[in-house]
């Protein structure tokens, strides 16, 4: 009997589970009306590439590999890559990935009736990885309709149409899985992560919503093994607008610049200079000369707006920067000295190799020292969580100083302090608190004395970790000041 009703239950269950599962089939929406209007709209793009490029192109880790050897026999002194498009204008104009027809000496596009047309580069941009090219434009073609990325969704149903592995025409769904994603591949990472299968092959494809409008063009997976994992990248329709529109003008993108080095605003960082809110975006270096230097701002202001447009972290600020048109004068909202001031900036052309920051990073060794190895007598942390010492002849050797450089150097971090988990290390140069110079260990202990009286609020540090400045606000410590001499 017991037996019975096991069996019997295991049909109730199994009745449900179908039921259920007929019953979600029938919400899930078919793509097939979509695909067959959007297919006409994109394209196969394939590449020849000379013997001599060989030896320069290196896989790119977690990007699409376009490049398949010999899949149309092609001769040893050639390499044919394979990537996809779609097609934005009647008159020819193609949109693909810059990585597509890098180092190509000819392009190639296939249309969806296996026409066969020789295409022309116009522009690319390394930066967005977004390249433009065309064919000719009395072919009758059927241009895609854009979207607004902006309004897309976390859990919106996506379409993705490419050419995996030279297999032309094909369409997968998925989801959005997130939105604004970098994954340090340029300074303009705001990338939309899907679910839908991008496979090699598949880059410079479109990315639809359900309504057909393009928003997105499918670029990288995440990928341990070279296919798909359920993680890829779409870069948002509304962040290449601009770039098209340069490529079509120049070949090329002139951006705005006004040279200044930023970081992003924390809760603790706002706190420490009296505003509300976690807003805006740190100014971290000026260089001098600089435009942004002679409009007056300064390390340590905070942009809390650029052109009447907020500014909610440094890639919304680049971009913002770099899409003003050059020549223009800029304003400018910042944060000082608690109140906010209106600055006027005048937007330079981008450098066309601006300079690269230098990775200085000074190698942490067996000689590191915590504070949880030091006594007492030897601690002068001055209630931050780390000790300072005023420079001397070792010191400037061994973290290669200046002679003239001001500041104090960190000798040793508590690995339970605030300070350790903001990421402060030894031989980090502390050159403000607070937004004012250090000279001496009096310095520091009158200006955290002051923080003390103040509901012991948060200090800001701006720090030098080897070539780079950035500010860093650090909650202090019970540990009462005190003042170390140096030695």
């Amino acid at each position: 009997m017991r037996l019975k009703n096991l069996f019997l239950s295991g049909l109730a269950g199994l009745s449900l589970f179908i039921g259920n599962n007929a019953q979600a089939q029938a919400f899930l929406p078919s793509f097939a009306d979509l695909a067959e209007r959007l297919m006409p709209s994109v394209v196969n793009i394939s590449t020849t590439h000379g013997k001599a490029d060989f030896a320069e192109e290196t896989d790119i880790e977690n990007h699409i590999e376009t490049t398949v050897d010999s899949i149309f026999n092609a001769p040893q002194t050639n390499k044919v890559s394979l990537g996809s498009g779609f097609i934005i204008s009647e008159d020819g104009y193609i949109i693909t990935n810059n990585h597509v027809i890098d180092k190509a000496d000819s392009i190639s596009v296939t249309l969806s009736d296996n026409r066969v047309i020789e295409a022309q580069l116009i522009g690319r941009d390394a930066k967005t990885d977004i390249a433009l090219i065309k064919i000719d434009g009395q072919l009758q073609l059927k241009p895609v309709s854009f979207g607004n990325s902006d309004k897309i969704r976390v859990g919106d149903w996506i379409l993705a149409i490419g050419n995996p592995f030279g297999l032309g025409g094909s369409v997968t769904a998925g989801i959005v899985s997130a939105k604004s994603r970098d994954i340090e591949t340029g300074p303009y990472d705001n990338f939309i992560q899907t679910d839908a299968s991008i496979n090699q092959g598949s880059s410079g494809g479109p990315m639809f919503n359900l309504d057909g409008e393009v928003i997105g063009v499918n670029t990288a997976i995440f990928s341990t093994n070279g296919g798909n994992m359920g993680i890829g990248f779409a870069i948002p329709v509304n962040l290449i607008d601009f770039v098209i529109n340069q490529l079509k003008a120049h070949g090329k993108v002139d951006r705005g610049w006004i040279g200044i080095k930023m970081q992003p605003n924390s809760a603790d960082i706002s706190g420490s200079v009296g505003l509300d809110g976690n807003k805006g975006v740190i100014i971290s270096e000026v260089p001098e000369n600089s435009s942004a230097a002679r409009a007056g701002i300064k390390a340590g202001d905070i942009i809390l707006k650029f052109d009447g447009k907020e500014t909610n972290n440094t890639r919304n600020l680049s971009r913002l920067v770099a899409e003003t048109p050059i020549g223009k004068t800029a304003e400018v909202e910042i944060w000082r000295n608690s109140q906010k001031q209106a600055v006027k900036v005048l937007i330079e052309q981008m450098p066309e190799e601006p300079k690269q920051q230098k990775e200085n990073i000074l190698p942490l060794n067996d000689e590191t020292e915590t504070i949880e190895n030091l006594s007492p007598a030897q601690m002068s942390d001055f209630g931050l969580g780390f000790s300072l010492s005023e420079i001397n002849a070792v010191l400037a050797d061994k973290y290669q100083l200046s002679e003239d450089t001001a500041g104090m150097i960190v000798t040793a971090v508590d690995a339970n302090s605030d300070a350790a988990k903001k990421g402060i290390k030894t031989g980090d140069l502390i050159t403000q608190i607070d937004k004012k110079p250090i000279i001496d260990g009096k310095d520091v202990a009158n200006y955290v004395s002051e923080a003390i009286l103040e509901n012991r609020r948060p200090v800001l540090l701006q720090i030098k970790d080897g070539e780079q400045l950035h500010f860093v606000a650090v909650k202090l410590s019970d540990t009462k000041p005190q003042l170390k001499e140096s030695k």
